[in-house]
């Protein structure tokens, strides 16, 4: 991955690493998992309709071919990623909620090399395995009752399959839009589903305390929007599964947030976990990638 592609991806992790607490915090102030979605994609989507007019932006609507696939996408990496990831929160930690979200690069690789054809070696296979194993940690220490598992993980877990199936499929689209407008498009089509929630939405707006609505609009403007058109432009200047590797650094950031911010800890087990998952990323991408990318075929090299 080129130094451009890295410093756009940590920017975007240090971002939605942020998100778990500040999810948490609204939820706990008086939103509802829904009305918090809505209002924050409505802002997000005003802000890109903004963009779209602005003189210069050479803004393009859809060809008529990928309308479907780019409303598809929408729906489930924006609409059910974030219903799943949100939801999820009301049973699980912030930090348990950013580690399962991080397995997102195992499903991602996976995806990618069924998908796209990219290529991974043996010892890749084992640190996706190494993965799988941290997963299965943080899952079990996730309940309060011995080896009981909460609701919430199977809902993030969920989240995570999403969100690699919309990170995977959107990479052709590259090749005919621009970063800019695909998030935005992405953005518009997952907002359509969240309007099912729109009543009651102004009563919460009203009653909840003024630092709580000014934590939803941080998440509309950084987390939403900014951070996923940063992505849309790492994503599309990188190899599908290596720069979603750097998932693997959003729970620690989510951790270390809602430490100081929530006050709230995962279970020693979930963190042991967190830590084998974090670490399997290094045996995909240090070793596992690395040999890959020196066994493969030169024409392989298209992907990067």
């Amino acid at each position: 991955m080129n130094p451009k592609a890295l410093m756009l991806g940590l920017f975007t992790v240090l971002i939605w690493g942020s998100t778990f607490a500040a999810i948490g915090y609204s939820l706990k102030g008086g939103y509802s998992a829904g009305h918090l979605l809505l209002l924050r994609f409505l802002i997000a989507s005003v802000l890109f309709g903004i963009l779209a007019f602005i003189p210069g932006m050479n803004f393009r609507l859809p060809e008529k071919k990928d309308f479907w696939k780019i409303a598809v996408l929408g729906w489930i990496g924006i609409s059910g990623y974030h219903i799943c990831a949100t939801s999820g929160q009301l049973t699980i930690s912030a930090g348990t909620a950013g580690m399962l979200i991080g397995s997102g690069p195992i499903f991602t690789t996976i995806f990618a090399v069924l998908i796209l054809k990219e290529r991974l070696s043996r010892l890749g296979w084992m640190g996706l395995g190494c993965g799988f194993i941290g997963i299965c940690f943080i899952a079990i220490g996730s309940g309060n009752a011995s080896f009981g598992v909460a609701p919430g993980v199977f809902l993030t877990l969920l989240a995570a399959i999403a969100t690699s199936i919309f990170f995977v499929y959107q990479k052709p689209l590259f090749k005919k839009y621009s970063a800019i407008e695909l998030t935005a498009y992405f953005t518009w089509a997952g907002t359509i589903p969240f309007l099912f929630f729109a009543p009651g939405l102004l009563e919460t707006i009203e009653t909840v305390p003024v630092s709580v609505n000014i934590t939803v609009l941080y998440i509309a403007i950084f987390p939403t929007a900014i951070a996923y058109l940063t992505w849309a432009y790492a994503l599309s200047q990188a190899n599908a599964s290596s720069i979603s590797s750097i998932l693997y650094l959003e729970p620690v950031i989510a951790i270390l947030v809602a430490w100081v911010w929530l006050k709230e800890l995962p279970a020693s087990l979930s963190i042991i976990g967190g830590m084998i998952a974090i670490s399997s990323v290094l045996l995909v991408n240090v070793y596992g990638k690395h040999h890959a990318v020196r066994q493969a075929p030169p024409k392989t090299k298209a992907l990067q």
